[in-house]
């Protein structure tokens, strides 16, 4: 009896990847394992973390698995796939297909050991690794994805992310919501090379420190002042910022997969979702 998984695709999920998927070429072999069961495995992959060797069982053999992967991620399935199933999701949510806004962020993720021009240290996080850039839409699904080491500043990381993806992909786009990181060269290209209007987000003030406000409520008592004390007192938890933190929900997407806590492949492998409110990440 086959042993079924909670990263197994539903029929009804079946029925809506199985147009994109490649059909089998009618010339040589026939296939031997379905394409719902190689997905199937690279969820499995995907959600769990294990290395492709460990794939139970259950699932074709990890070498075909694999194969079968690679070939989908260099010939664009993936991508087809992410397109496709991001114009269903704003359909239904009665916007429109082609977003004209985005947001664009990156995020430095550690890795292993392993050597390589995709990784590097990045000197403002103080952390050894890669950056992943992502552009998305209103509502958090990935519109373009990009790897890259991160030693790479983010004012050059937005120009590899917007200039891998084809023009008639990013033609749609109107506006760009980006953090002061890239103030300068990438805001300027994006404007005058992408015809975008970028608009930067900044932080929040940063707050007061808690012994600074005892001082001025004291003196502020002395003098007969009535003082609100919750007013001086620096917020709680974290603060979302506008528009920024549509991206960043898109990150904690991400890093709820334990194949991408830690991104140690090279290049720009695609991660997977399979719900219809999460994306798929190319």
């Amino acid at each position: 009896m086959k042993r079924s998984y909670h990263t197994d695709l539903t029929d009804a999920e079946w029925r809506c990847l199985e147009p994109h998927v490649p059909a089998p070429n009618k010339r040589g072999r026939p296939r031997i394992h379905s394409p719902r069961r190689i997905l199937d495995a690279v969820f499995y992959v995907l959600k769990s973390g294990c290395p492709w060797r460990l794939l139970p069982r259950e699932f074709p053999p990890w070498e075909t698995v694999y194969s079968w992967f690679r070939k989908w991620t260099i010939n664009g399935t993936f991508e087809r796939l992410n397109a496709a199933l991001r114009e269903v999701v704003r359909t239904r949510s009665g916007r429109n297909p082609l977003p004209s806004a985005g947001i664009a962020d990156s995020q430095t993720t550690k890795t292993t050991g392993v050597g390589g021009e995709q990784r590097g240290y990045d000197g403002h996080k103080k952390v050894p690794g890669r950056k992943r850039h992502l552009l998305v839409d209103t509502e958090g699904l990935v519109l373009k994805a990009k790897v890259h080491s991160a030693k790479i500043p983010d004012q050059d990381g937005l120009r590899r992310l917007l200039e891998s993806s084809p023009r008639a992909e990013v033609s749609h786009l109107k506006h760009l919501w980006l953090d002061a990181g890239y103030e300068g060269r990438g805001r300027r290209w994006a404007e005058e090379v992408m015809g975008l209007s970028v608009e930067i987000v900044p932080k929040s003030p940063k707050p007061v420190p808690e012994e600074v406000a005892m001082i001025w409520a004291r003196e502020w008592a002395k003098e007969g002042k009535k003082v609100d004390w919750q007013r001086l007192m620096p917020p709680q938890g974290c603060v979302a910022l506008p528009r920024r933190w549509v991206v960043e929900r898109t990150f904690s997407w991400i890093d709820q997969n334990r194949r991408m806590s830690l991104w140690t492949t090279r290049g720009c492998a695609p991660a997977l979702r399979r719900s219809s409110t999460l994306p798929w990440f190319v």
